[in-house]
């Protein structure tokens, strides 16, 4: 289970001058409110999906998650724990930058992860097979990743984070860039995962495209302006916005404060 409450961060960054001949070295600082008070419970059996246009707050709020930012306020629990390496151990990770050794192949990048979690090299090339078979990439394992397709590169990405059989999964945006059938077997992956046969994982994934959200997730969070506006089913979106098609649910709920949207 994923616990984020109130979660906070902002960013200085330098000002440009709006294109006027102001000298970056300069030039005043900048706060960015990159999120400001996001709420994610996501149970174990369930996906759990970040819904949110670009620059929502959605990849900042899974990095605070991963580690890499530290939160300026609010916390994070993975299963009870806060975050730390007890907690990343309780993870598989599949960010937006899949960060492949191209020189490797999908087994040795496979493998060298699993030996990175502490498991042995026997259990971890077994595990390997395992995935490969789970996520039909048998041909790929001895190939070098060098030249994969992008549905290759993901597929490899995913058997890498799930090397050391985490009890939750985060992705984020995991099918940019697919076309349609790796993106239906990712579908399917996702929704063996979830399943008490593929372990009841807890899965928590970000994403901008309704479809993947409609088709997916047991529980949605829309996120807007590094901000959670809504909560719940679609159905219940749905209901919550008086909508019936879950696009325009969306725009109700996400920018209900934008002129020219109905609140």
């Amino acid at each position: 289970m994923i616990k984020i409450e109130q979660l906070h961060k902002s960013f200085s960054v330098k000002a440009t001058g709006g294109g006027m001949s102001l000298s970056f070295k300069k030039a005043p600082k900048q706060v960015i409110k990159a999120v400001q008070g996001i709420n994610v419970e996501a149970a174990d059996g369930r996906i759990t999906g970040l819904l949110g246009p670009n620059g929502a707050g959605k990849t900042t709020t899974l990095r605070m998650l991963g580690g890499l930012f530290k939160p300026d306020s609010g916390s994070i629990t993975v299963d009870g724990l806060p975050t730390g390496q007890a907690a990343l151990a309780r993870m598989g990770i599949l960010s937006d930058a899949h960060g492949l050794y191209p020189r490797l192949s999908a087994r040795e990048n496979i493998v060298y992860y699993g030996r990175l979690q502490g498991m042995s090299r026997d259990a971890a090339n077994q595990r390997a097979e395992q995935l490969a078979e789970m996520l039909d990439m048998k041909p790929l394992l001895e190939r070098r990743t060098d030249g994969f397709s992008q549905g290759e590169r993901m597929k490899t990405s995913l058997a890498r984070a799930l090397v050391h059989d985490p009890a939750n999964i985060v992705l984020d945006e995991p099918t940019n860039g697919l076309d349609v059938l790796a993106t239906r077997s990712l579908r399917e992956t996702l929704r063996h995962l979830r399943s008490p046969a593929g372990g009841a994982k807890c899965i928590v994934f970000s994403t901008h495209i309704m479809q993947e959200v409609e088709l997916l997730c047991d529980r949605v969070i829309i996120v807007s302006a590094g901000r959670s506006v809504a909560e719940g089913s679609v159905e219940e979106l749905l209901a919550q916005a008086g909508e019936s098609r879950f696009e325009d649910a969306f725009v109700k709920l996400a920018f209900a404060n934008k002129e020219g949207v109905a609140a």
